[in-house]
C-alpha cells in the first residue's frame, strides 16, 4: 500500500485542521493506520491509531480529547480531525500503515509511511 498524506496548514491556536491520508492497492482493510508528528529537533512520536477489523482507536494522552481518527475503508482513507489546536501541535503529521494485529505506538512497528504534512499552529 502507498500513502498520500494531505490537509496541513497554518491555523491560529483553538482551531481545527483535518489530515487526510489516501491509500493505494486493495488492501488498506487489512492495515491498521497510525498518525505519528515530528517537531524540529524531537524524534518522531504517535499520534492516534485504529485497528483494522473494529475500528478501535488509540491516542496519546497529549492530544486525548481534542483529536480524532477515523477510517473509511471504502475510500481508502484515514483522517485525523483535530481541534483545540495548540502550538506545541506544530510539527511534520505523518501517516503510516501496520499488517500487525492490534495498535503499537512504535514507529518502528509500521512499514508504510506517507511522505508527510506540515502543521503549523500559530499563538
Amino acid at each position: 500500500v502507498q500513502l498520500q498524506a494531505s490537509g496541513g496548514g497554518l491555523v491560529q491556536a483553538g482551531g481545527s485542521l483535518r489530515l487526510s491520508c489516501a491509500a493505494s492497492g486493495r488492501t488498506f482493510s487489512s492495515y491498521v493506520m497510525g498518525w505519528f508528528r515530528q517537531a524540529p529537533g524531537k524524534e518522531r512520536a504517535f499520534v492516534a491509531a485504529i485497528t483494522q477489523y473494529d475500528s478501535s482507536t488509540r491516542y496519546a494522552d497529549s492530544v486525548k480529547g481534542r483529536f480524532t481518527i477515523s477510517r473509511d475503508n471504502a475510500k481508502n482513507t484515514v483522517y485525523l480531525e483535530m481541534d483545540s489546536l495548540k502550538p506545541e501541535d506544530t510539527a511534520i503529521y505523518y501517516c503510516a500503515a501496520d499488517l500487525a494485529i492490534g495498535i503499537s505506538i512504535n514507529p518502528a512497528s509500521y512499514d508504510r509511511w506517507g511522505q508527510g504534512t506540515q502543521v503549523t499552529v500559530s499563538s
